[in-house]
């Protein structure tokens, strides 16, 4: 079983999206948290499972999609990932902190 470790600016950035939603709904933006969460659980058993980050080309930085976001982590040893950050298709993964 691999370790999930959530960075500082991942926890950040669910928030934010929390916020942002929760302006219009508490209860989706509270779904959409759990959903984030339930999607990275298969890293536990599966930590090669994302595809390979496009914009970046490096085998250790992968990403998993859940819907309009990419949920973008780091292999940092066989039992070890770090979530780095929960980033909107929408934007330019160029503009995020984590990267």
């Amino acid at each position: 079983m691999v370790e999930v470790n959530w960075t500082l600016q991942s926890v950040e950035d669910i928030n934010s999206i929390a916020e942002y939603i929760a302006k219009d709904s508490l209860k989706y933006a509270k779904l959409q948290v759990e959903r984030i969460f339930a999607r990275v659980e298969i890293l536990e058993t599966a930590p090669l499972s994302g595809r390979i980050v496009p914009e970046l080309n490096i085998t250790k930085i992968r990403e998993l999609i859940l819907g309009n976001y990419r949920i973008i982590y780091k292999v940092i040893n066989k039992n070890r990932i770090d979530i780095l950050t929960v980033h909107h298709s929408a934007r330019l993964l160029s503009n995020s902190p984590a990267l």
